[in-house]
């Protein structure tokens, strides 16, 4: 494959923990991109530097706490350009995660998680949105979560019980300014999209722990998580897809590749992923559902929207 994005620059948050946002900018880079990539772990962010160079492209390590509003993050976007050119794409894949019921948040709580979540992506799309409008080309791809979407009751299922006010409310005050943004530049070559995994991201630690494979139960909980090439793919093309089609998605990463019948490669994009192709998605997809509606959670059934459209296959 390769050469999707050659010649672009990307700027990506949360590139240093070995999950969703290392995988983007690794895949971008190996497309061609040059990519900027921030955290707050210097020295997973040289771990991220070094796969991108593996790719074969450059990457430039800013060390930033986006929860800072005074930090460096009001600078990311002008040292992304001084040292590789205007930002084409924008991922924002840095999240803040506190889970307690709603009596026990406090102000600085609400702050924290408001300021990773929202703030940061928001002042971070405004500074790149001008410059795009005037080329007339560029992607923002906002990172988000199922837990954004209103869960169904009464009566709730313990997915809705299970502290997500803060972390699905900020989701869902995302997946609304990435629609917005997407509605004020229709027709001017930008795009703005919101990306959920389809199910549980297998990275080595989650996988580890056991938690997530419990709570699947059965003798095979392999359904109940997607590798991280999933995303990444999902994200490539949500990133260098036509801006007049793809955009105002709120994308469920392996419905997404249904819907567009794209292959899904590894990060390098030189291999296929083996069980992770169009044909293969479809049952896994069908018992991720049947998941949600036993646990109460959102019925992804109910989300044949414009946003996010239901392909044929899965009917």
């Amino acid at each position: 494959m390769g050469g999707a994005l050659e010649g672009k620059v990307a700027l990506v948050t949360g590139a240093s923990a070995g999950g969703t946002g290392t995988a983007v900018a690794v895949r971008f880079a190996a497309e061609g991109a040059k990519v900027a990539i921030t955290a707050r772990s210097e020295d997973g962010l040289r771990e991220t530097l070094a796969a991108i160079e593996d790719a074969g492209s450059v990457g430039l390590v800013l060390p930033a706490d986006l929860a800072d509003p005074d930090g460096r993050r009001t600078s990311l976007v002008a040292e992304t350009e001084a040292a590789f050119g205007p930002v084409d794409i924008l991922v924002n894949n840095a999240m803040g995660t506190i889970f307690k019921p709603v009596h026990e948040w406090t102000l600085a709580d609400m702050d924290h998680m408001q300021q990773i979540n929202v703030w940061a992506p928001w002042l971070l799309m405004a500074e790149v949105l001008p410059g795009m409008r005037e080329r007339g080309q560029g992607w923002i791809l906002n990172l988000t979560s199922s837990v954004g979407e209103l869960p169904p009751g009464p009566p709730y299922g313990f997915v809705a019980r299970s502290g997500f006010a803060g972390y699905g409310s900020t989701k869902a005050a995302l997946n609304r300014l990435t629609v917005t943004a997407a509605a004020e530049t229709e027709g001017q070559g930008v795009a703005v999209n919101a990306l959920t995994p389809g199910a549980t991201i297998s990275t080595p630690s989650i996988v580890a722990s056991g938690t997530i494979a419990a709570m699947a139960g059965g003798d095979d909980p392999s359904w109940i998580f997607e590798p991280v090439d999933t995303m990444a793919e999902a994200a490539l093309a949500l990133c260098s897809g036509d801006p007049d089609v793809l955009t105002g998605r709120i994308a469920y990463s392996l419905q997404l590749l249904v819907e567009l019948d794209r292959p899904t490669h590894d990060l390098l994009g030189r291999e296929l992923v083996p069980g992770f192709q169009p044909a293969d998605l479809p049952p896994r997809i069908r018992r991720q559902w049947q998941f949600h509606r036993e646990s109460g959670g959102p019925d992804e059934h109910a989300f044949d929207r414009s946003s996010t459209p239901l392909p044929p296959a899965l009917r």
